[in-house]
């Protein structure tokens, strides 16, 4: 296993999948039949954080929801796409439009389809409940599970790492 400090030092862009990262995972349907997403606002801070720093944020997305595509519009992120089994390809769009060649980007992931993305990484991401061959392909671990708060430690964690903390704090403070 990398040196996951020196990984991130490099890092510019920070892909993540939704379910299972930036939500629990859970399905929740309300009795008319609509989906609902919890999405914890620390995340959403973080991903804001690392905006303010300079850093680029996509996402990649399994299943096309609406819930989700609100929260990612919300953030402000600008690259997202949803429904989407085969990752990589779309990964490596978004490091292309962005500007970043793969290994100055980051990509947290918690299942098998997020493998082929974390395989290409610069840096490979996971939360602690990822299924084994995805904590087996990570240079780094969240202790927070998905969905409570493993996105803003992975923001805090590269931001830290690239020398950036002070400036993300002084983004609020200031």
């Amino acid at each position: 296993m990398a040196d996951a400090t020196a990984l991130a030092r490099k890092i510019r862009l920070l892909v993540l999948d939704v379910d299972g990262v930036l939500t629990d995972g859970g399905l929740y349907y309300g009795e008319d039949g609509l989906l609902m997403k919890r999405f914890n606002v620390q995340d959403g801070l973080g991903i804001k954080m690392a905006q303010a720093v300079g850093l680029e944020i996509g996402v990649i997305t399994g299943l096309n929801q609406a819930p989700v595509e609100n929260r990612v519009r919300e953030l402000g992120i600008k690259f997202y796409y949803a429904g989407h089994h085969h990752k990589l390809p779309l990964f490596e769009e978004i490091c292309e439009k962005a500007g970043v060649d793969p290994s100055e980007a980051a990509f947290m992931g918690d299942d098998w389809i997020d493998l082929a993305v974390m395989k290409r990484a610069g840096l490979a991401l996971c939360v602690p409940n990822a299924v084994p061959e995805v904590a087996e392909a990570a240079d780094w671990m969240s202790t927070r599970k998905g969905g409570e708060g493993a996105v803003r430690e992975a923001v805090t964690f590269i931001i830290e790492a690239r020398g950036l903390k002070e400036k993300a704090l002084n983004y609020w403070v200031d």
